[in-house]
């Protein structure tokens, strides 16, 4: 692998290499544009793929301390588990669904669609469908996404999704599909087609399902234009006396610490650790956190609304064969004020493995009681769907700085304080009614309603805006404040829609190194 020194000042910094940030690698590598990608966690490869749900979790989830807060019941059954991301090489892309989901419209323009919404801080985004959509269909080329775009097939159903299927087309439903997903189901781009192994939302271990681990960063790499560093902490980001991104200061894993000099730095670190970043880079240009002259850096955190809903059948459905999320029901993606809530939510299919649904049916008792027990007894029988609905931004749902704690790095603990919306807790409710109708529908002979557990879709705290008094980053993921300094992940959303983020995530960071090239031939970064 190529490696770049220190002092050169003429790289593209990308903290992070999980779908926003390496994929970013890879467009700019293949450009011919030098990059320097710092990622916190270990390098790992498909042979640390293990179908086994908690030993996937100890072995590549992000657990430095975190704390939860707020009025979300993770401050009280997850407080130090705000969000179940990953450390590690190819980030998140390792541990994700691969539910490859575009928005709507309306989803785009919020502020301007649902209008003055007490409690909520909601923003149109810069963009529009219609200019994301070219950006979208490559990102489905890139990654493999069945459908239309690529051609593949959708992948097969799996019972647990048969069941829920038809209890949707008896309920009168009838957008019902195996897909969208970045998963192939035909050999396509060096990757095998989907063994339906199971047990895989922490990991494939055929290479079926995208990942930045083994196709985008790789690929970088191969161009000689990408170096990769593991087990790099980035601590902050310098500037210099005019107030531009200068370098990034990190911490490799002996502890030692090295300042990467930069041309442009783009940060890729998830919607916790991306915030936390600009505001532990303060500084007395920068007395707020760097980027945050509107004061928006860490605020509207979003995570989906969300909850799960299981349903034991009269006979066997054995709903771990097959792909974990096998299917998803569409037709509440809508806005349709009349329910009492704005925005929709999708239905995806998602088998838990036993000891997940153990651990997730009852939070705080985790696998224990004779409620616990009766449903496991019942976990062969069962189908189960997971929520996936618009979450409405909050000032107040935000990431900041402990006072007092620190990490093994010196660093503040990030908080994570959340407190859902209203219009979250009217759209849960509908979410839960529906799916049990659904169920019911089918002969459902018991239905158990989980709480959301810790999420993996992050979203917001640097979000985009066109007035720089009320968002971070431009529609390129550009700084207000600091010209060289781009937000490259999820972080940058303006709202969080129904969809699942990485699609999203991946068109926004083609489209973004689009932008850099451009920027950097015209010498204005």
């Amino acid at each position: 692998m190529t490696q770049f020194d220190l002092n050169d000042d003429s790289l593209v910094v990308i903290v992070g290499s999980g779908a926003g940030g390496g994929t970013l690698a890879n467009e700019l590598a293949q450009k011919g544009i030098k990059s320097v990608v710092l990622e916190a966690g270990k390098p790992y490869t498909q042979d640390d793929i293990e179908n086994d749900e908690w030993g996937m979790f100890n072995k590549i989830s992000w657990l430095d301390k975190r704390i939860s807060a707020g009025g979300w019941h993770h401050a009280v059954n997850h407080p130090g588990l705000p969000a179940w991301i990953v450390k590690g090489y190819g980030g998140s892309t390792i541990h994700w669904a691969g539910v490859a989901l575009r928005f709507k419209e309306y989803e785009f323009k919020t502020r301007s669609t649902y209008g003055d919404m007490a409690d909520a801080n909601l923003e149109d985004w810069p963009l529009s469908l219609a200019e994301l959509t070219p950006y979208y269909e490559r990102a489905e080329l890139k990654m493999g996404v069945t459908g239309k775009t690529t051609g593949m097939p959708h992948l097969p159903w799996n019972n647990g999704f048969r069941v829920l299927a038809e209890g949707a087309r008896r309920t009168g439903r009838s957008n019902i599909a195996s897909g969208p997903m970045a998963i192939n189901s035909v050999d396509r781009d060096g990757r095998p087609a989907c063994q339906q192994i199971g047990f895989c939302m922490q990991g494939c271990k055929v290479g079926a399902k995208w990942s930045t681990m083994y196709t985008e960063l790789p690929r970088a790499v191969e161009t000689g234009n990408c170096e990769i560093r593991t087990d790099c902490m980035v601590l902050k980001i310098e500037h210099d006396a005019q107030g531009r991104a200068s370098g990034v200061l990190y911490a490799d894993a002996a502890g030692n610490q090295h300042l990467q000099k930069a041309r442009v730095v783009c940060v890729a670190g998830n919607s916790i650790e991306s915030p936390r970043l600009l505001l532990n880079s303060a500084s007395s240009l920068f007395p707020d956190g760097l980027a945050n002259s509107s004061g928006q850096v860490g605020r509207n955190y979003m995570c989906h609304t969300t909850a799960g809903v299981y349903a034991a059948m009269p006979e066997k459905v054995r709903m771990y064969r097959g792909t974990s999320v096998a299917g998803i029901v569409a037709d509440e993606v809508r806005d349709d004020p009349t329910r009492g809530f704005r925005g929709g939510y999708h239905l995806e299919f998602l088998s838990l493995g036993l000891p997940f649904l153990a651990a997730f049916l009852e939070p705080g008792n985790t696998g224990w009681g004779r409620r616990t027990a009766e449903a496991m007894e019942q976990y062969g029988n069962m189908s189960g769907v997971w929520v996936c609905g618009e979450d409405m931004a909050r000032a107040d749902n935000r990431i900041t700085l402990h006072a007092t704690e620190r990490d093994q790095y010196g660093l503040p603990v990030p908080v994570v304080t959340k407190t859902p919306h209203n219009n979250d807790h009217a759209m849960t409710a509908d979410a839960c009614n529906v799916t049990g109708e659904i169920y019911d529908a089918v002969g459902a002979k018991a239905i158990y309603n989980l709480p959301a557990y810790p999420a993996s879709h992050n979203m917001g705290t640097n979000r985009m805006s066109a007035d720089p008094t009320r968002g971070v980053v431009n529609a390129q993921g550009q700084s207000h404040d600091v010209a060289n300094l781009f937000v490259s992940d999820g972080s940058q959303f303006t709202s969080s829609s129904a969809a699942n983020p990485t699609l999203t995530i991946v068109a926004l960071a083609i489209r973004q190194a689009e932008s850099i090239a451009a920027k950097m031939t015209a010498r204005e970064i």
